[in-house]
C-alpha cells in the first residue's frame, strides 16, 4: 500500500544524514526522505531516528516549519547557552505546578537558550537543600536535552557535554546562600 523509496536528497535545507532538533524530542538523526500514500495523496516525509530514545518519527516534508524543526544550533549559540547557565538563577515565587508548566514549555520549545534557563533555574549545587522529585525530573529532563545538542554540535560525547554544562554551573554566582543581591533580584522580578 505505502511505497517507500528511500532518495539521499535536500528538502527545504535539510539533508539525509543531517542532525536536527524536533523540539518535543531533542537532537535526533535525519534517515532518509521517503515517499508514501497517505489517503490516496503522496506524501514527502524525512524520516528522523532519535537513537536514544529508540524512536523514529516520519514528518511531512510541509508540516516542517510548523512542528519548530531546526538545523543544530552554531557553536556561537552553544557558547550563549553555556554563559546562560552561568549566570544567576531566576525563579519566580509562583505556584510550583505553574512554575513546572512553564519549564516544560521551554524544554519541549527546542530553544537551547531556553533550555539552558530551566538548567540554570533548577540546578542545586551540594551545598543547597535536596530538589523535590519533579523538580530533579525537569532538570534531568532539561540537561539531557542540552547536553546532546552540544555533544551533537562540538562532536563530542554526552558525558563530556554534560561535564562541560556542569563545569559551567559551577562558574555561576555561588547559590545556596542569601545575601542582598538575591533579595534585589526577586525584588525586579516581583516588579
Amino acid at each position: 500500500m505505502a511505497s517507500t523509496a528511500k532518495k539521499n536528497m535536500q528538502r527545504q535545507g535539510f539533508k539525509t544524514n543531517e542532525y536536527i532538533v524536533y523540539p518535543a524530542h531533542g537532537v535526533g538523526q535525519i534517515t532518509a526522505i521517503e515517499e508514501q500514500e497517505v489517503a490516496g495523496m503522496s506524501l514527502e516525509l524525512f524520516v528522523i531516528n532519535f537513537e536514544k530514545d529508540k524512536m523514529t518519527l516520519r514528518v511531512p516534508i510541509t508540516k516542517v516549519s510548523n512542528v519548530g524543526m531546526r538545523k543544530l544550533a552554531d557553536a556561537k549559540q552553544v557558547d550563549k547557552a553555556l554563559e546562560t547557565v552561568r549566570g544567576r538563577a531566576r525563579v519566580k515565587r509562583t505556584m510550583w505546578s505553574r512554575r513546572a508548566q512553564e519549564y516544560e514549555a521551554k524544554i519541549n520549545s527546542g530553544d537551547l537558550i531556553a533550555i539552558a534557563e530551566v538548567v540554570r533555574d533548577l540546578y542545586r549545587s551540594d551545598t543547597q537543600p535536596e530538589q523535590s522529585y519533579s523538580e530533579r525530573q525537569l532538570y534531568e529532563a532539561a540537561l539531557d536535552r542540552m547536553a546532546r545538542e552540544i555533544s551533537a554540535v562540538n562532536r563530542i560525547s554526552e558525558t563530556e557535554a554534560i561535564r562541560e554544562i556542569e563545569q559551567n554551573l559551577a562558574k555561576g554566582p555561588k547559590r545556596g546562600r542569601k545575601g542582598e543581591e538575591d533579595g534585589e533580584d526577586e525584588q525586579e522580578e516581583a516588579a
